[in-house]
């Protein structure tokens, strides 16, 4: 009886050596696996942090940009205006001006009849 105690003791000490083995091996494995998993959320954290600086300073151009351009549109309409109204006045006072141009011409030919007269 007491040889089979002394067995049954050694064979539970064989499988709680062996199952101590074996939960030893997960750990490790769960730890090396754990260990990985961080590394690559933490890489994955470093590229994200890196995307978000380079999109933030991105948008920031991106809006030094357009008021440069809103800007450089505004002057651009503004001189628009100004050269529209500057044909406006040329096409009201076309007629105008052409009249005097014509009764300007018609004047120095006169004088120029008169003086060549005087010779």
């Amino acid at each position: 009886m007491l040889q089979q105690i002394q067995s049954d003791a050694a064979s539970m000490e064989q499988e709680a050596i062996h199952d101590e083995q074996d939960a030893q091996s997960a750990y490790e494995t769960f730890v090396k696996d754990s260990n990985a998993s961080i590394e690559a959320k933490q890489r994955d954290i470093t590229d994200k942090t890196e995307f978000k600086a380079t999109s933030a300073a991105d948008l920031t151009q991106t809006k030094e940009d357009h008021a440069a351009v809103i800007t450089e549109l505004e002057q651009l309409a503004s001189y628009a205006a100004s050269v529209h109204q500057a044909c406006d006045f040329v096409l009201k006072n076309f007629d105008i001006r052409q009249t005097a141009r014509d009764q300007e011409i018609e004047a120095l030919k006169q004088a120029k009849a008169i003086l060549s007269g005087m010779k």
